[in-house]
């Protein structure tokens, strides 16, 4: 039986109805389209400085709607996960995502003095992420299952671009020890409804390893209201949406199979 941490926040990561609103030498930007919360660079760093340590340390981790992959990146280097892999289902945040990885990597290898026998590592490591089905590789480790020094973010963090609701192309061959999904839900049930979100729901719990653990962040029910018309799809699941966010524990654990 899987656990389930629930971490409900009365809060969403973004004020979206503000995105890219302004003027450039006297014309206004056109509004940001984002029909499934891909709003680029959603979250914000309250929402990472809630998570827990302990979810994370020495467990192969996924990170559903990762966006632009800076809390993914952030989790694989405070947390020292075992492997992290975030998806998001836009290309573009994907291509963030690598850039923003790519970008730290190099980060950390100069400030060690090291970046001139690191760059052909980075471009190789980075190729063989992007070549692979999966995008993600298993980092070395020891006989004991300990970490090698010698991995650092390549080896442990990883993304691909994914609609998790309608398609999860490794499943059930993969499974989790950790999934977090953080300011995600509202879109998932803006976008499919009551029957998608239960769909989600029962595809995490498959995922995730006995015992494993679903971290989750849902966006109050007051925050659907600014969102419902995105959309033709999201303004007609609005009206139809009986599974409200204060009832998502209880489904969690009386339909899917969760405890607290």
């Amino acid at each position: 039986m899987a656990e389930s941490t629930e971490n409900s926040a009365n809060k969403t990561s973004a004020n979206v109805d503000n995105a890219n609103n302004g003027t450039i030498k006297g014309k206004r930007k056109r509004k940001e389209v984002a029909p499934f919360g891909n709003y680029r660079n959603y979250y914000g760093r309250s929402t990472f400085q809630s998570i827990e340590e302990g979810l994370f340390e020495g467990k192969d981790c996924l990170d559903i709607g990762c966006n632009s992959g800076l809390i993914t990146i952030n989790i694989a280097k405070k947390f020292t996960c075992r492997t992290i892999l975030g998806i998001d289902i836009d290309n573009d945040r994907i291509n963030d995502a690598w850039w923003h990885l790519k970008k730290i990597v190099k980060k950390e290898k100069t400030r060690n003095g090291d970046i001139v026998a690191s760059k052909s590592k980075v471009v190789r490591r980075l190729n063989e992420l992007e070549c692979s089905e999966a995008c993600s590789i298993s980092p070395k480790n020891d006989e004991n299952g300990a970490f090698s020094d010698e991995r650092d973010l390549l080896d442990v963090v990883s993304f691909r671009s994914e609609n998790f609701v309608t398609s999860w192309r490794s499943l059930p061959l993969k499974h989790y020890d950790t999934i977090v999904c953080l300011s995600v839900t509202k879109w998932i049930h803006l976008n499919w409804g009551d029957k998608g979100l239960i769909s989600f729901f029962a595809k995490i719990w498959r995922l995730l390893h006995p015992g494993g653990i679903f971290v989750l962040e849902p966006q109050p029910w007051e925050s659907y209201y600014k969102n419902r018309l995105t959309t033709e799809t999201t303004q007609r699941n609005y009206n139809y949406i009986v599974y409200k966010p204060e009832l998502f524990q209880e489904i969690l654990v009386d339909k899917i199979g969760f405890r607290t």
